[in-house]
């Protein structure tokens, strides 16, 4: 069935005038050439509301999409204006890694060329040592062969002084006395000398050792501030996830409560197309009606006028007969024939007439059918729009979760590869310091080989000088063997550790290693047994 409204738009206008009788037509506004019973003609309001009826979903859908096509692109866009902001909770956050990495670098160049210097510096320490170790076993040994020489001669010139002491005079003793004093003297301007020298050493190095203290405590400072800076700066990205993830639930839930005022402003909507598919149903329905009850009184009004026509008929027939049976003339039969030839033409155009109305009740319902279908497939269509939306925001809101959990595993990846680091860093420095702790372990260690060795090379070098001079001259050889052995002037100090081991061969005072004043003198006439006793202890 087609249904047009008036003439379509770009429509030739066709001339109403007549112009043979074939092409005469009962409405010239009509188009010509299409049959009037398949033509319904409907007012522009109605044609207006089936079409914006049909049109809304599709311009509602447009209107959602171009929505949220806009504040996509303006997510996006403000994304891109704040991405490299220095005001922000991350930009302030990647400036200060930023700097941080830089002064780590600055802090790891510097402590590498330190470590170098260092390094350098101990090795040069360590050929100092190696050097001073060898020259004073040198020495040691000189000096040991020395001190025997010097012990035989002091035999022979005790030996020679026991058999001059009896022609000594007293202008001897007086330059001996002299010469004991010059010598105390002496011995007590070295001593102070070597005092001094001492205390300014102890005093180089307790500097040294609290310098070492204070860098060690600017160091740990440091680290310190490090660390609680580290510490903040996790506890500042703490917080700026937990805003963010704030912030995606707030649009997430924004997004669930638009979804389902989407979907109830749906319904809504399906509620009143359904009330308006009501009360057009129910306008069809009195139509329908309204048609049946016109067609029923039509049928009734047919059917008298076909009773009527049959009682005229009758009696035309009954008047014909008697015509007939009267034997009338001609022109009453001619009037006769042309009475039931109108009869038969009103007959015919009546029946026509009950034709078309029964074409147009069937039009009806075709179309009515047509409707129906229309708005079904429309309802369908509807519903499987709103099942793809709802796919698509469950979809959405799928991806959405696994990126929020792919940057909490990068987050947790970047945590446990500082840890690592951190980790493998004290890892090295244990291992450097243990390693520092064996290399200095195996330099004592040789050098207490190296003083084995030298001690092993002078026991050997004595004993040919002991058994050589017993031998050669069968002396009393008791000195010398005292002299070698371990101790008091003789190698049998108190043992350096610091040294690898070594003993000196002289008397000391203490575990320093400083060689006591050695001369011949009363040492009753020159001691102060105040200071004696102080030093001591004593109070009385």
């Amino acid at each position: 069935m087609l249904v047009r409204f008036g003439r379509r738009c770009g429509q030739a206008k066709e001339s109403t005038e007549i112009k043979n009788s074939e092409d005469q037509v009962l409405y010239p506004l009509l188009p010509s050439k299409e049959d009037l019973q398949q033509v319904a003609i409907i007012p522009h309001n109605e044609w207006e509301r089936i079409r914006d009826s049909l049109d809304s979903l599709t311009r509602k859908a447009a209107c959602l999409r171009a929505e949220r096509k806009a504040k996509k692109e303006m997510h996006i866009r403000s994304q891109e204006v704040v991405k490299h902001w220095t005001n922000t909770y991350a930009g302030m956050k990647e400036q200060k890694l930023e700097a941080k990495k830089k002064r780590d670098e600055e802090i790891e160049a510097e402590r590498q060329i330190l470590d170098v210097e260092e390094a350098i510096h101990k090795q040069g320490e360590r050929k100092k040592a190696i050097e001073y170790a060898k020259q004073y076993q040198f020495y040691q040994t000189e000096r040991s062969g020395l001190l025997l020489t010097r012990v035989m001669k002091e035999r022979d010139a005790q030996i020679e002084s026991q058999k001059s002491k009896i022609k000594s005079d007293k202008k001897w003793e007086e330059q001996m006395k002299l010469s004991i004093e010059k010598a105390f003297k002496e011995e007590q301007e070295k001593a102070e000398k070597r005092r001094r020298d001492r205390v300014a050493l102890a005093n180089d190095h307790l500097k040294q050792i609290k310098e070492r203290e204070e860098e060690e405590e600017r160091r740990k400072k440091h680290k310190e501030k490090d660390a609680e800076e580290i510490k903040q700066q996790h506890l500042l990205y703490e917080i700026e996830m937990r805003k963010k993830l704030d912030k995606k639930k707030e649009e997430i839930n924004e997004s669930r409560r638009l979804f389902f005022e989407h979907m109830n402003d749906k319904n809504i909507i399906k509620a009143v197309e359904q009330q308006h598919q009501e009360e057009e149903d129910e306008k069809i329905r009195k139509f329908i009606k309204a048609k049946k009850r016109l067609t029923q009184m039509a049928e009734e009004k047919e059917a008298g006028a076909l009773r009527i026509m049959e009682e005229h008929r009758e009696r035309i027939n009954k008047f014909l007969g008697e015509l007939i049976k009267e034997k009338l003339d001609n022109e009453d039969l001619i009037i006769a024939r042309d009475i039931a030839e109108a009869e038969a033409e009103w007959e015919k155009r009546e029946k026509e007439k009950y034709e078309k109305n029964k074409a147009e009740l069937k039009a009806i319902a075709e179309y009515r059918d047509i409707v129906m279908k229309n708005k079904e497939e429309e309802e369908r269509q509807r519903k499987i729009e709103a099942k793809e939306q709802l796919l698509a925001i469950r979809k959405a809101d799928q991806i959405f979760w696994e990126h929020e959990k792919e940057k909490k595993r990068k987050a947790d990846k970047e945590r446990r590869e500082i840890q690592d680091a951190h980790i493998q860093q004290m890892a090295k420095n244990k291992l450097n310091a243990k390693q520092a702790k064996q290399a200095e372990l195996e330099y004592y260690r040789l050098t207490e080989a190296l003083v084995a060795e030298k001690e092993k090379e002078f026991q050997d070098y004595a004993r040919e000088v002991i058994e050589l001079e017993s031998d050669s001259t069968n002396k009393y050889t008791y000195p010398l063997i005292k002299a070698v052995q371990e101790g008091p002037g003789g190698g049998r100090g108190p043992v350096f550790v610091d040294r690898g081991g070594l003993r000196p061969s002289y008397q000391t005072t203490d575990n320093t290693g400083v060689q006591l004043p050695f001369y011949n003198s009363q040492g009753s006439n020159y001691t102060n047994f105040q200071k004696t006793k102080g030093r001591l202890g004593f109070t009385w």
